[in-house]
């Protein structure tokens, strides 16, 4: 199967298509794809936002999410903007992040030189509440988030500083918040950006987190998410 772009409208009501990822030096080398990569799959749909009553509705499954060990449910590369590849396995690296991805590429105005933010490499998304939120499995790599797991990343939880152990790799929550932008709006709806931004949404981080790379290795879908 082939790498696919996914074209995103920003109407109230989502419609996406896809076309060919560019050639050449752009293209994600074969050798990085551990071979396991299947790609947003050629598609049209149109989907309904969630109203703020339908998202609250959710909050008490959520809050059930598991607080010392969680299952990976997704594992997303970002090889350019708006392209996803999701993955069974995944290499982790302490400089480059997940290999593979175009964070190392992307530059942050929270830099001073508008290098790649060291404390931005891995965005981690609650699984319960991306299913939240995209109502649909197919439509959870539109967070733009690499890692999608099955636990509370709450504050209470895991402030800044503390570690998860994924594989055979080390992940630290860094204190950047997680806080989704004008694509989240597209895509999920301004009442789901709302909700992730209220107040108990920053607490229970349901934007997300952000984490960078303290020990390298190889994760997978599947695997347990321990909190150390």
């Amino acid at each position: 199967m082939s790498l696919v772009g996914c074209l995103l409208s920003h109407d109230k009501t989502d419609a996406y298509r896809t076309s060919p990822l560019p050639t050449g030096s752009d293209r994600v080398p074969t050798s990085e794809r551990h071979g396991v990569s299947v790609i947003l799959r050629i598609m049209e749909t149109t989907i309904n936002h969630l109203t703020m009553e339908q998202l609250e509705a959710g909050l008490d499954h959520i809050r059930q999410s598991p607080k010392d060990e969680g299952q990976v449910q997704l594992i997303v590369r970002r090889p350019l903007v708006d392209v996803r590849e999701v993955l069974e396995e995944a290499e982790l690296s302490t400089t480059d992040g997940l290999i593979g991805d175009s964070w190392n590429q992307r530059s942050s105005s929270k830099t001073v030189d508008g290098s790649p933010h060291p404390e931005m490499q891995i965005n981690i998304m609650n699984a319960r509440a991306v299913a939240l939120v995209a109502q649909e499995k197919d439509r959870w790599q539109l967070a733009g988030d690499q890692l999608f797991i099955d636990m509370d990343l709450g504050k209470a939880n895991l402030p800044a500083g503390a570690r998860i152990s994924i594989g055979t790799a080390v992940l630290e929550v860094t204190a950047p918040p997680h806080t989704g932008c004008h694509k989240f709006v597209s895509r999920f709806g301004r009442e789901a950006m709302l909700f992730v931004n209220s107040q108990v949404g920053k607490e229970l981080c349901l934007r997300g987190i952000n984490a960078k790379v303290v020990q390298s290795g190889v994760i997978r879908v599947g695997q347990v998410a321990k909190k150390i």
